[in-house]
């Protein structure tokens, strides 16, 4: 995944850029681990720099030592690894019908897992109760630390802007200041849109008005006592897709559940627009006399989409779902289309064929995947936190506004 170039040129922040280069090396090497020449080698910076900046990590528990390999002269070379539990996120997906957290190490990788009905509809105090109660459970069976409850004495709620987390602001810039290595780094929350990154709220969700203008991120801070992020679900989802090893430069992550949207990444950067609105691929007008949409307009692809699917005919749905990722690879000729969601789940190859089928009769040969795994949202929103650690992107709160 392509890094994001913003930072200023003052020696704080290119010491957090370099120290995010070589923590994402660590990340990306595995349990083989990488040698401190190859970061060198690889960050293009001096072997002097690569070991102050590892053993800054190592005395903060971010790295250890996992061996030696051998040389092709003089002595071996030790290897260096990510300590995965050397930090830890929670990434919580409302969707309109229920909620599902995740809990990762600072790889990412899944450690623990929650899920729980809901209805987004009935509102943000009783929603946003649930997720508290879920994610002090889930950190507790887990064994991990509590933030004081709200209200505790000794309770100082940080701030959720990216001054309080320097780590996630400019990618690991504040080692120093004890939030890496000490427990849950932030929560990443994940809903559908439309909404405000930049400023942690909803806007007016089709079937949740009562969402509109609260202060999500703010409100659910001070809840738990933890930084949080908040972003579309599909743009969570697709910055979790493009952080893997291997990912493809450009692609649309398509998601057809309680509706349908998509995440885009275009030259390894998620696309959220200057008001998170992009892919909001629901809503293209594909039939002018269509039925109505919530959003207010006619034909929109999601209503022909869940139609479809009501009424049994899963072909039919995934020929509409092609003629959406058409427009999407005309529109950003994008490297590839993974298809997800709990529908797509159901039946994974009459989407994947069905998609296939109609961009191959327009002559797109884009390959088209599924996503198998059920809680792609969640574990994306936990790399809303992690993700600016390692430099892969800036947090939310540091996109500059329109």
């Amino acid at each position: 995944m392509t890094r994001d170039p913003g930072g200023g040129a003052n020696l704080s922040a290119l010491r957090g850029h370099n120290t995010a280069l070589v923590l994402d090396l660590l990340r990306t090497a595995g349990e083989e681990g990488i040698s401190r020449l190859e970061l060198a080698e690889r960050t293009g910076l001096t072997p002097q720099a690569v070991s102050k900046i590892t053993a800054r990590l190592r005395a903060r528990g971010l790295a250890a030592e996992a061996g030696h390999r051998a040389s092709t002269g003089g002595k071996p070379r030790t290897v260096l690894r990510l300590v995965p539990a050397a930090g830890y996120a929670v990434g919580a997906h409302l969707d309109r019908d229920g909620l599902a957290l995740a809990l990762t190490d600072l790889t990412g990788a899944p450690v623990a897992l929650r899920h729980r009905p809901l209805a987004l509809a009935a509102g943000p105090e009783p929603v946003l109760a649930a997720v508290e109660e879920e994610l002090r459970t889930l950190l507790a069976e887990a064994g991990l630390p509590l933030p004081p409850p709200p209200g505790h004495a000794s309770a100082a709620v940080p701030s959720v802007g990216s001054a309080a987390l320097p780590e996630v602001a400019s990618g690991a810039a504040g080692l120093g200041s004890g939030v890496l290595g000490s427990g849950v780094l932030g929560v990443g929350v994940a809903m559908p849109g439309p909404l405000d990154h930049r400023g942690g709220v909803p806007g007016r969700v089709t079937g949740a008005a009562s969402w509109d203008g609260h202060p999500v991120r703010d409100v659910l801070g001070a809840r738990l006592g933890l930084p949080v992020t908040l972003d579309k679900d599909t743009n969570a989802a697709a910055l979790g897709l493009a952080v893997r090893p291997g990912a493809p430069r450009s692609f649309a992550y398509v998601h057809l559940g309680t509706g349908l949207g998509a995440g885009l990444v275009v030259g390894g950067v998620p696309l959220r627009g200057e008001r998170t609105g992009a892919g909001e691929l629901g809503h293209q007008t594909v039939q002018l006399d269509g039925d109505p949409c919530a959003c207010g307009a006619r034909g929109c692809l999601e209503v022909l989409c869940l139609a479809a699917v009501a009424r049994g005919d899963l072909p039919g749905a995934a020929r509409i779902l092609g003629t959406g990722a058409a427009n999407l690879v005309r529109l950003l000729d994008i490297d590839r289309v993974l298809l997800g969601g709990r529908v797509v789940r159901s039946a994974p190859g009459v989407f994947a064929d069905g998609v296939t089928a109609v961009l191959a009769g327009l002559r797109l040969p884009t390959p088209v995947e599924v996503v198998a795994a059920p809680h792609t949202m969640a574990l994306g929103a936990a790399h809303l936190v992690l993700a600016p650690v390692f430099g892969l992107a800036p947090h939310p709160a540091d996109v500059p506004a329109p």
